[in-house]
């Protein structure tokens, strides 16, 4: 059952973001299905901490796009969504290629949503999980 309530794509969600952290970081839109969004963010100089590792702050902007997409595009028409939460466990570092993010509805209320994000290394190993916790605010 798809469950956005607005027209969303690949494209329309790549012009949302141009020029923000988003283009900045890299992160690509790969996919749009029913009841998900899937992006993907480089493991390159831009995204690095000290120690080679990517930025657990940098995985935490790809569970917060993720998150914060979906429901934006989840909301009815006029509606307009921000963040309350967010909480992300780091489970194990990458070094090279791209992590991979998949984001699914936990629930969709009224005032609010949460959105569990799991990113993945190019081997398919869990790198971090998220969740946020979305406000839904009405039009004036």
């Amino acid at each position: 059952m798809q469950i956005w309530k607005q027209p969303i794509s690949v494209e329309l969600l790549v012009a949302s973001t141009a020029n923000t952290a988003v283009s900045h970081l890299g992160i690509e839109f790969l996919e749009v299905g029913d009841d998900f969004i899937r992006a993907r963010v480089p493991v390159d100089a831009r995204t690095i901490q000290p120690y080679g590792l990517l930025h657990g702050g940098v995985s935490v902007v790809l569970a917060e796009t993720l998150g914060s997409c979906g429901a934006a595009y989840c909301a009815p028409p006029g509606h307009r969504t921000v963040g309350l939460d967010i909480n992300a466990n780091h489970l194990k570092g990458a070094t090279s290629g791209w992590v991979t993010g998949i984001t699914r509805p936990v629930h969709i209320g009224r005032s609010t949503q949460v959105w569990s994000i799991e990113l993945r290394n190019d081997a398919g190993e869990l790198t971090c999980v998220s969740r946020i916790t979305m406000a839904m605010l009405t039009p004036k």
